[in-house]
């Protein structure tokens, strides 16, 4: 079974454009377009990782990240945004939290998949 990835984008072609190269990968997506429903989905079952835009609708990216670190500390996310934040990834770790990746819009899928990998398969 393909490790399961939560995609939080507000942009509905972005997000399918997303899911289909995830999962060409094999991998098994969830789309929520926005953060509640992001957090809403990972209550039911929790991902093995989280791929988020920042700004979005109902609850942005910081939020949910904050909210999903609550219930999964090691979870291992990855921001991509146009609006990268000041301090970049280290923005959102905090001691003993798991792995971010930050990367700009538009995305460089082959990077992002790269470092899903590697935050995935080790």
């Amino acid at each position: 079974m393909g490790r399961r990835i939560l995609v939080a984008e507000d942009e509905a072609l972005a997000a399918m454009a997303i899911e289909d190269e995830l999962l060409r990968e094999g991998y098994e997506v969830q789309l929520a377009p926005d953060g509640e429903a992001a957090l809403e989905a990972a209550r039911e079952a929790m991902p093995d990782l989280l791929l988020t835009d920042l700004r979005m609708p109902r609850l942005d990216g910081v939020g949910l990240i904050r909210a999903l670190r609550e219930m999964a500390p090691g979870l291992p996310v990855v921001v991509m945004t146009g609006y990268a934040p000041a301090g970049g990834a280290a923005a959102f770790r905090r001691d003993g939290e798991g792995p971010v990746a930050l990367f700009p819009k538009p995305l460089d899928m082959d990077a992002v998949l790269a470092e899903l990998r590697r935050l995935l398969d080790g």
